[in-house]
């Protein structure tokens, strides 16, 4: 069996920017065992598998240890590959996921993804947390995943959690952020539980900090960059319970998985 697969950067105009995701088309889903394996063995953060759906497209993410329920990134990617690539004469592609229906379509340069926005709420900082990030905190809050506030973007930059003591704590994932210097703005995502030490750009950590810095600073539309080695731009807008994540995309390289 020959399957296609792509390796695109995502939040990034350049090469080696932004964040890689493997995206793989389908004509029909294969076992869970083999995605696994496949995501696996391209130990990226996501690799994303996609099989048409009616109108539109089913789509699922792994990373190299499980399925998630939700990724930006690689549908960013999903989206580049159909949009630029696969299909282009459509102006926006729509998919069913574990997270409802998502939609990604043309914004000029960039692509705009139609999300759903996860209000964070103030929680009891967990035990341990500190200790694992060695910072302390100005807020602690969550949705679907915890998220830390730190006081300025320096002390985002700096952090060099230690990533064991996150998984012995229970902190399978968490979200760091503080205001930006010449942004809104600024984060970074760890999520060793997930097996991923540091995601380089994180599509879905918008859907939790854009209605929390749409809040604290009195506006709707936030420029957004997440402060990882490779690091990554994205234009959000916070309307209503959704939320728009706009960014760039380039191809990386397209290659061919042969299965036995």
């Amino acid at each position: 069996m020959r399957i296609p697969i792509y390796q695109i950067d995502a939040f990034t105009d350049r090469l080696f920017g932004g964040n890689p995701a493997a995206v793989c088309p389908l004509e029909r889903w294969l076992p869970d065992a083999a995605m696994q394996a496949i995501a696996a063995e391209n130990n990226l953060s996501e690799t994303a598998f996609f099989v048409p759906a009616g109108d539109g497209f089913e789509l699922r993410w792994f990373t190299p240890a499980k399925e998630v329920d939700l990724c930006g990134h690689a549908t960013l990617a999903t989206g580049h590959l159909l949009l630029r690539h696969l299909e282009p004469d459509r102006e926006r592609v729509a998919f069913a996921t574990r997270s409802g229906r998502l939609e990604v379509s043309r914004d000029g340069e960039r692509l705009s993804m139609d999300f759903p926005a996860y209000p964070p709420r103030p929680v009891d900082a967990p035990a341990g947390l500190f200790e694992a990030l060695g910072h302390e905190a100005e807020a602690v809050l969550r949705s679907n995943v915890l998220m830390v506030v730190l006081r300025g973007e320096r002390a985002v930059r700096a952090l060099a959690p230690d990533l064991g003591a996150m998984v012995r704590a229970g902190l399978d994932e968490a979200i760091v952020t503080a205001r930006g210097v010449d942004c809104d703005f600024v984060s970074r995502f760890f999520a060793p539980g997930l097996g991923i030490p540091e995601d380089p750009v994180t599509g879905s950590a918008h859907c939790t900090l854009v209605p929390y810095w749409a809040s604290r600073l009195g506006k709707t539309r936030l420029h957004a960059r997440q402060v990882s080695r490779r690091g990554g731009e994205l234009l959000c807008e916070l309307r209503g319970d959704r939320v728009t994540i706009a960014g760039r995309a380039v191809t990386y390289l397209e290659g061919t998985i042969e299965l036995p």
